[in-house]
């Protein structure tokens, strides 16, 4: 397991925008285009999502717990979070 990951995330402030997101990624739509259109978070949103490169102790706990456990290519469940609902997609 390495210790520093990239992944990339969408943040909403609902649980079923997250579950409405989520569909709609698992059908094929692109992350990058929803992460700009639609998290909150508009630092990473502008990047499309993209949070880079970070190792354990950065994140907060729930989202570094399910960013660590993705394989590369893989996509979260919407993880809650102190700021919101996240789905986190690992990159690296």
């Amino acid at each position: 397991m390495s210790n520093k990951i990239k992944c990339s995330h969408i943040l909403v402030t609902k649980q079923s925008e997250a579950i409405v997101i989520h569909e709609r990624l698992k059908k094929g739509e692109k992350f990058g285009k929803l992460a700009k259109e639609l998290s909150i978070d508009s630092g990473s949103a502008k990047r499309d999502g993209n949070l880079g490169y970070f190792t354990k102790g950065m994140m907060v706990k729930p989202f570094e717990e399910a960013a660590f456990k993705l394989q590369i290519g893989e996509m979260s469940e919407p993880i809650k979070s102190e700021f919101g609902y996240h789905i986190i997609k690992r990159f690296g």
